[in-house]
């Protein structure tokens, strides 16, 4: 089906908006009043420049305040009907969005509002223009699409039809089933939106927290089969109001809203791209460094062992268990210092993953490789990480680890730890949404629910994405303020058989933990019983403990080094989490840990 785009969704000036929009692969826009009240192009000009950039405009939109009011204001809105209409044919649009109206002086009487929208209709019909009518869902008198359609209907006019948007009809828990009654040919529009599960003010809801289709709580794709189901052929357009997408670049929020579309498509069975291939593990961790030595000194207390060496590039593979980091020296480093750059995603198909992820517009990249390395397929995440496909030893695909060269000798290094448990990456502050539709539709991870956690400057907002048996863990988190760098840390949880040994053997072995304050340990001993002893240890190490329905979780950390530290982690009995209740402690910390070194 054809995809449009509301030109409120996006920032900038009306002629960024067009530009954003076509470059992600949208067939039409709708026009917002307010952006072409803005732009000092002409009608004529912005009719030139959708046709030059592809685009087609499907709606002019908002008029607002129309129907069932006194006769004189009824005529004054005629008045302003024509003018509008008229701008209408300058500009090329043959559909307006017509909102029910929130005037005071509005009055209850369907047949009223009817004969007022007929002859609306008979003279946007002159002009060779539709009129789509819409119920808000904060409307005074009208404010379900039931409603709306029922006047439609009694008004029997060609030249009006209803128009349903997602977020007016989902918010008020209408039945989106309903919509199979009204006939397709008098849907004249389809707007797209969804939104978090909030309890709020719904114009306050739809006006700051709407968000594209699968980033929210409502089931889009539900009402969308709905509205297929009636015969409807227009284009699934994209109205969305969020203060986020206002403030951010245009472009990458563009080609988030497409591809929200395409996975929307997918999902109600309109069209199929490549089929997800979920990964079945971490293959390796690339952290990129100025300094080697200090992070050396970490990763060897922490229990790994530099085992190869790329043969043509400055990247050496640290191993430990089937944990495996790779430190690159020859990559340009911004001024934060090391970072974690990239991950690689073991994958059952990685040409069909990297198909996939192709079709959904994620940017791939290209590498510099001599003719013997390994041609690994990357994609660009939205916070920046790279993401590679490899091999879980299928034959016929490369194997990364081929590019590397065995050091002469490996030191025997006691091992810490078994695997990478989880990584976590901080997400710019714009792209905590667009990060989650990602994971979730590009690479084939599944969604957990949202959590909340207190930092001593704000709140953070984390979700995890993960595959079916845990074996990747991918937890996603937005800092409590644009500008704050101290929340921008990402780091690596190493999973360990037993926490308080590993803790001792990277003690002993030169390395530091995170101190935990006391009155942490105070208020443990409130919450659960310990064994004789055990609490002092956990004291003494900075060790963190937290219990779900499922199992335990024991967990410490390591100081931060430029983006970067690690934490090691213990679940026992099947824990599922990630120590979300710890984390204000953990932040705490580590801001505390920063005031004092300056870091």
């Amino acid at each position: 089906m054809r995809t449009s785009i509301a030109t409120v969704s996006l920032s900038g000036s009306l002629t960024e908006k067009l530009t954003a929009a076509s470059r992600a692969g949208f067939d039409g826009v709708e026009i917002f009043e307010n952006d072409l009240l803005a732009s000092p192009l002409t009608p004529e000009e912005i009719r030139a420049r959708c046709a030059d950039l592809g685009l087609t405009i499907d709606l002019y939109q908002p008029m607002r305040d129309i129907e069932a009011v006194p006769e004189d204001e009824f005529a004054r809105n005629l008045r302003r009907a024509r003018h509008k209409f008229e701008l209408m044919r300058r500009l090329g649009a043959d559909t307006v969005l017509v909102c029910s109206s929130v005037c005071p002086r509005a009055v209850d009487d369907d047949a009223l509002a009817a004969a007022h929208l007929s002859q609306l209709a008979d003279l946007a019909q002159d002009f060779g223009i539709r009129i789509a009518y819409e119920a808000l869902a904060w409307g005074r008198h009208v404010s379900t699409y039931d409603h709306a359609w029922h006047i439609v209907e009694t008004a029997g006019h060609p030249a009006l039809g209803t128009c349903l948007d997602s977020f007016h009809i989902l918010s008020r828990g209408s039945d989106p089933k309903g919509i199979e009654d009204i006939p397709g040919e008098k849907i004249f529009f389809l707007q797209l939106a969804d939104a978090p599960l909030l309890a709020m003010d719904v114009l306050q809801w739809s006006r700051h927290y709407r968000c594209f289709p699968g980033q929210g709580g409502f089931d889009v794709a539900g009402l969308v089969r709905s509205v297929l189901h009636t015969g409807y052929d227009g284009p699934l357009s994209l109205e969305v109001f969020n203060d986020v997408f206002r403030q951010a670049e245009a472009g990458p929020t563009a080609v988030d809203a497409r591809r929200s579309l395409l996975v929307l498509q997918e999902t109600v069975g309109i069209q199929a791209p490549p089929a997800s291939v979920a990964p079945t593990g971490v293959a390796f961790a690339e952290l990129v460094t100025p300094d080697a030595e200090p992070l050396s000194a970490l990763l060897g207390a922490l229990g790994f062992a530099r085992t190869a060496r790329h043969r043509s590039k400055p990247v050496d593979l640290w191993e430990q268990g089937e944990a495996r980091l790779l430190v690159n020296t020859g990559t340009a480093v911004r001024r934060d210092g090391t970072r974690l750059a990239a991950i690689g995603l073991r994958s059952p198909d990685p040409t069909a993953a990297a198909r996939r992820a192709e079709a959904l517009l994620a940017p791939v990249l290209p590498r510099r490789r001599a003719l013997e390395d390994a041609q690994l397929d990357a994609v660009l995440a939205p916070d920046g990480t790279e993401v590679f496909f490899c091999a879980s030893d299928r034959p016929g695909h490369p194997d990364w680890r081929a590019d590397f060269a065995d050091t002469e000798a490996v030191p025997a290094v006691p091992r810490h730890a078994a695997r990478i448990d989880h990584l976590a990456l901080t997400q710019p502050w714009h792209h905590f949404d667009e990060a989650t539709l990602f994971h979730r539709s590009v690479l084939g991870l599944q969604a957990q629910e949202s959590v909340d956690v207190a930092d001593p400057y704000g709140l953070m907002r984390s979700r995890a994405v993960t595959n079916d048996d845990g074996s990747v863990r991918i937890a996603l988190t937005v800092g409590a303020a644009p500008t704050d760098d101290t929340v921008h840390a990402q780091h690596i949880a190493l999973a360990t058989d037993d926490v308080v040994a590993a803790a001792r053997r990277l003690v002993e072995a030169g390395g530091r933990l995170l101190p935990i304050p006391a009155n942490y340990y105070d208020d443990l001993a409130a919450r659960y019983e310990f064994a004789d002893g055990e609490l002092e240890t956990y004291r003494e190490l900075g060790i963190l403990y937290d219990r779900d329905p499922h199992g335990e979780f024991r967990h410490c950390y390591t100081p931060t080094l430029g983006r970067v530290f690690f934490e090691l982690v213990q679940r026992d009995g099947g824990y599922r989490g990630y120590g979300a209740q710890n984390a204000p402690v953990r932040l705490a910390a580590q801001h505390a840990v920063r005031r004092f070194t300056g870091g």
